[in-house]
């Protein structure tokens, strides 16, 4: 990782280290608004269809949710996705000298379509991590409410603190991107597959080497053994786990303050009394302003 950084920035100077944030940014926004709003969704459609209380069904919705979750914001925001993925591994010369630039080649070159090349692999890529993100958050947010009660009874009706919504969030966004770092390696592999970068930035990905999610993984475990597709996941997880840490101190924050500034809003949105209670382990109920876990 330093020796990128240091090649990065020798060569393309401290602007080719925000390479690619427009795009970035414009990606955020919409997905994670897609996202958490989907996520409602879900658990308003589980709670209806009995899931939410079913001793069978009830941990895995948060899992499914998120999977889901994320797979709709993945469609929603992916031209923004493959944006940035284009212009930062593109290098220097640049390719492209900007967003814009880069959406008009890739359309000229590929069409309305070439904007949406490798959605398949991101989504498949997307709903394990998702999954993962939103269901781990949700065990260690019932683990860390149950092991605080332990340690300090009094406190034991309390609702989750901001910390306990950062170090769950943490952890999960660790886990979950370590455990689908290769699909990712696999993702970029299709997005910047014709991009006709110089030569001295590694081998160019040709067209026909992404035929398939299978031949890609095949290709690169062949060629670069088990390590290759996990190939950058250091930088990949310093990015991955504060900023899922703080998107979900946020979205707790948020939640907290609509249902306690609209109360008619917690009776379609929020999670019912038995699911609260699990989650933040009170065994009296922390009323429904009460932040908690996502499911």
């Amino acid at each position: 990782m330093r020796q990128a950084f240091v090649t990065i920035f020798r060569e393309e100077g401290i602007k080719g280290l925000w390479r690619g944030t427009v795009p970035g940014q414009l990606l955020t926004v919409p997905y994670t608004a897609v996202q958490f709003v989907a996520l409602q969704q879900c658990r308003q459609a589980a709670r209806r269809l009995g899931f939410a209380e079913h001793p069978r069904w009830q941990q895995a919705v948060p899992f499914v949710s998120g999977a889901l979750a994320g797979a709709a914001a993945t469609m929603a925001s992916y031209p923004f996705d493959l944006l940035r993925t284009t212009l930062a591994a593109q290098g220097e010369p640049p390719v492209y000298a900007s967003m814009t630039d880069a959406a008009r080649g890739i359309v000229r070159q590929h069409g309305l379509r070439g904007l949406y090349r490798g959605l398949g692999v991101t989504v498949l890529e997307i709903m394990p991590y998702a999954a993962l993100q939103f269901g781990l958050y949700d065990v260690f947010s019932r683990a860390y409410s149950s092991a605080r009660a332990k340690l300090d009874p009094a406190r034991a009706d309390s609702p989750p603190t901001s910390l306990q919504y950062f170090v769950c969030g943490l952890a999960a966004g660790m886990l979950a991107k370590l455990g689908t770092h290769p699909l990712d390696v696999a993702k970029k592999r299709f997005q910047v597959a014709g991009l006709q970068r110089s030569t001295r930035y590694g081998q160019r990905v040709s067209p026909d080497a992404v035929r398939s999610l299978r031949q890609v993984v095949h290709d690169i475990a062949t060629k670069e053994g088990a390590a290759g597709l996990f190939k950058g996941a250091l930088p990949s997880i310093l990015k991955a786990a504060p900023s899922a840490a703080v998107t979900f101190v946020a979205y707790e924050f948020f939640l907290h303050w609509l249902t306690t500034a609209n109360p008619s809003w917690v009776a379609t949105s929020a999670a019912p009394a038995p699911a609260a209670v699990g989650s933040s382990g009170s065994s009296g109920g922390g009323g429904a302003a009460a932040r908690r876990p996502l499911h």
